[in-house]
């Protein structure tokens, strides 16, 4: 029997263009996981979205993706890491095991998932674990990706697959030890800091209120994260970026947190995002630049990103023992 080893993870435009942001964001914006509203919203979203927000965002958000582009690889950094961390998961796992087909995948953008699930399809594959890169859980993210494989597998697929999706993996050990030997490793270099700031990307406080879990595994992971480096309460604070619309998101925010601590005397910040598997415009431009601006403007002296974990050994070797699990 062959099996399928699906990685999966948010998406990237195809080019940093005002045309390419404006597909992505279009197909991201009209995601009922990431902007919800009742029913008779709906339509006023759609002109909301087709008339302002996809007329004015593409052209700043090329020019954001521009910054980065090539910094990792070739073209967009997201999908050249992915390919990393596929080529270090597809080594080891077939070191172990047998009659394995390797894929990834984005949710929005090229390699679409429902175009990998037809390659695996057309090799055979009658078992599929699929591993979403998000840490911890979210309905804007997890849920959404396990919507269109079901879609996908209902529309196409006459025989279907076994499916194991494994839904999330902030309480893995091995994924806390891989995020702190990242903190102790940036600080041999840079030195131990102030603040350490763990910070993850937010979303409507309202879908919390409504009963998604992503808020408690953030907590979780800041709270393991700070008990596997042995930090007190006063060493570390948690936050949330990439703050979207005018409704209240998840608090408190990475922006706020910065600047009112530069502001009180700190000078020291290093910020490390543990919901990123790999890095991307939120953290090589959004808390790399954007953020380090707001801090040292507000008075602070030395500012650090912790690198998001990518395709470390420890990060691939965790990921795989993850997707072992199931075979």
């Amino acid at each position: 029997m062959k099996i399928g080893i699906l990685l999966t993870n948010i998406g990237t435009p195809d080019a940093p263009t005002k045309a390419s942001l404006r597909r992505y964001l279009s197909e991201f914006l009209s995601d009922s996981r990431v902007v919800s509203f009742p029913i008779k919203f709906k339509f006023i979203w759609w002109l909301v979205l087709n008339v302002v927000i996809l007329n004015t965002r593409p052209k700043k958000s090329a020019q954001n993706y521009a910054k980065i582009w090539d910094r990792i690889g070739i073209g967009s950094p997201l999908l050249s890491i992915a390919k990393l961390q596929l080529q270090g998961v597809k080594k080891i796992l077939l070191e172990r095991h047998e009659n394995l087909v390797f894929e990834i995948g984005m949710r929005y953008g090229n390699p679409s998932i429902s175009s990998v699930l037809n390659k695996l399809r057309n090799q055979d594959c009658e078992k599929i674990i699929v591993l979403p890169l998000y840490p911890q859980y979210s309905n804007t993210t997890t849920l959404s990706t396990l919507d269109v494989i079901n879609q996908v597998l209902n529309n196409s697929w006459a025989k279907k697959p076994e499916i194991i999706f494994i839904e999330y993996y902030c309480y893995n050990d091995d994924y806390i030890q891989s995020l702190a030997n990242t903190v102790l490793e940036h600080q041999i270099k840079y030195g131990k800091p102030n603040k350490l700031i763990i910070s993850f990307h937010g979303i409507p406080q309202r879908y919390i209120d409504n009963g998604d879990i992503y808020y408690d595994h953030c907590v979780g992971t800041a709270k393991l994260l700070a008990k596997k480096l042995d930090l007190n309460k006063s060493d570390y604070l948690f936050s949330f970026q990439s703050i979207f619309g005018r409704e209240p998101w998840t608090k408190p925010q990475t922006k706020e947190r910065l600047e009112t601590l530069a502001c009180d005397g700190v000078e020291h910040i290093q910020v490390i995002c543990p919901g990123f598997s790999a890095d991307c415009l939120e953290t090589l431009e959004e808390i790399e630049c954007e953020n380090r601006n707001y801090f040292i403007q507000s008075g602070g002296r030395q500012f650090s990103y912790i690198p998001a974990l990518n395709d470390r050994n420890d990060h691939i070797e965790m990921l795989s023992n993850l997707i072992s699990n199931y075979l």
